[in-house]
């Protein structure tokens, strides 16, 4: 049996909640978020190349509108293991893909990683640890393992899976069948899951064997994967769009869950700069020149550094100048940025500015 872990990015996001800054031509995942020098995909690849892989055992699967993009981010890529999708069908489609061509160039034991490029993973050592757990027992076992994050607060914007039944420990990590999966709960649900000590974050990360996971598609996403099987990607545009959470594991039985600590954020919108940035000795997080008078609690950034941002009097905002756009926002209003996306979409005058 092939036990060596074949690494998949997820990179065909918009990255939306980072607008103005994230925009077609220049995606969240090609965006340096935590002050380096490496785009989030370029640091994802790093992380991923640190296990003790090479480049021929990475993968990427991304949209058509950013392949070129990606080329470019990443040239030590293998053409061949650069998959692109003429239209996006959300992740259970990305998945189906590229669980057939693994398992086509590897075979059906053949263990694959599905990572999305938008992470960001504070302890390499640790996150090393569990993937070999996470490798170890998808190799054992029927097993579509999942990577819970031990959740630090009752957030609101992140799935939750409930662990059963302990099944034994790898590379001394417990390992446990899954419950449930939750959708983003409310605050009280929050609560009350953190208040049990059975719930995990849903990372949106996964470790199975190829075969396995073809199988289980074939039980409950017959719609997805037979149509692969039978056409190839030309058949993209027409499979339906779903996630692989809503897919497949909301519904298999084979999904165990690693309950982990490595330090982990998913950069999903502009607050997540201040989780990774702010120090408590500042008011502010300042990626930009600014100057403030009673500003406090505010993430502010400008791409160029000739910009000078000023403020007076301001809290808990989010600022953003980026070429020929300013956006401010509440920080607890970034979500609705998706909203002002449609409205700039639907008149002529903003095209540009997607």
């Amino acid at each position: 049996m092939n036990t060596l872990l074949f690494p998949v990015i997820l990179a065909g996001g918009k990255g939306e909640r980072f607008w103005p800054l994230s925009r077609k031509d220049r995606p969240k995942q090609f965006l340096s978020l935590d002050g380096s020098s490496r785009s989030l995909l370029q640091a994802t690849a790093d992380r991923l190349l640190a296990l003790g892989g090479s480049w021929d055992s990475l993968w990427v699967i991304t949209s058509s509108q950013i392949a070129e993009g990606v080329k470019q981010q990443l040239p030590d890529l293998p053409v061949e293991n650069l998959l692109i999708e003429s239209e996006g069908r959300d992740t259970a489609a990305a998945v189906a893909w590229t669980s057939l061509k693994i398992k086509q160039r590897y075979g059906e034991d053949a263990v694959i990683g599905f990572f999305p490029a938008d992470h960001w993973i504070a302890d390499q050592e640790a996150f090393a640890h569990t993937l070999n757990a996470a490798t170890q027992l998808a190799t054992s076992t029927a097993a579509i393992v999942t990577l819970g994050i031990k959740p630090t607060f009752p957030s609101t914007g992140y799935g939750y899976i409930e662990q059963g039944e302990k099944i034994g420990s790898f590379n001394e990590l417990p390992a446990y069948h899954v419950n449930r999966f939750t959708e983003k709960p409310d605050r009280e649900t929050a609560e009350t899951f953190l208040s049990t000590g059975r719930f995990s974050w849903n990372s949106g990360m996964f470790v199975f064997r190829a075969g396995v996971v073809l199988k289980e598609l074939h039980t409950h996403a017959p719609e997805i994967i037979e149509p692969l099987e039978q056409h190839g990607p030309d058949i993209y545009p027409q499979l339906p769009k779903k996630s692989i959470d809503y897919a497949l594991m909301e519904k298999t039985t084979l999904a165990y869950v690693l309950p982990v600590d490595f330090g982990w954020d998913d950069l999903g919108d502009w607050n997540a700069i201040e989780r990774l940035l702010k120090k408590e000795e500042t008011p502010n997080v300042e990626l930009a020149t600014h100057v403030g008078l009673d500003t406090q609690g505010a993430i502010i950034y400008a791409s160029n550094p000739e910009d000078v941002v000023v403020t007076i009097g301001l809290e808990d905002v989010v600022i953003v100048r980026d070429r020929n756009v300013t956006l401010v926002v509440k920080k607890e209003r970034t979500q609705e940025i998706k909203q002002i996306l449609k409205i700039i979409q639907s008149d002529s005058r903003f095209t540009d500015l997607l």
